[in-house]
């Protein structure tokens, strides 16, 4: 029997949902995907009203490819819906990880969640 999924705490920042991966999750490893966490965070984007999320990664450490297709399946379900999607808090390894397979390009990178936050609250042409 496989242990709970841990969940990320979610909060509403103006108009964008913030999921914020606390000190509870400082590797994201098979192990940790294999309870259902990643699927948590994909419900979470895919509820989403309006479809704006930012992913705070400011704890974690380390994450490997399975997480990353984690990642694009949340992008996935909010670009579907016209929505944006941004991550802030990485560490230099893992962004380097995403800068090195180009996902940068992709989804947006900030520094801090305000940062993030004001980003995606502006209004696109």
């Amino acid at each position: 029997m496989s242990a709970p999924s841990p969940a990320p705490e979610v909060v509403i920042d103006g108009k964008v949902t913030v999921m914020i991966l606390g000190v509870g999750f400082k590797i994201i490893d098979e192990r940790l995907l294999e309870t259902g966490f990643g699927e948590t965070l994909i419900g979470v984007a895919s509820k989403a009203e309006p479809p704006l999320v930012v992913l705070d990664l400011t704890e974690v450490q380390f994450f490997g490819s399975s997480f990353i297709e984690i990642l694009f399946q949340i992008w996935s379900r909010l670009h579907a819906r016209s929505g944006r999607f941004g991550i802030c808090g990485l560490c230099a390894h893992c962004e380097d990880v995403l800068k090195i397979a180009h996902l940068d390009t992709l989804w947006p990178l900030f520094a801090t969640r305000p940062e993030a936050v004001a980003d995606l609250s502006q209004e696109r042409a």
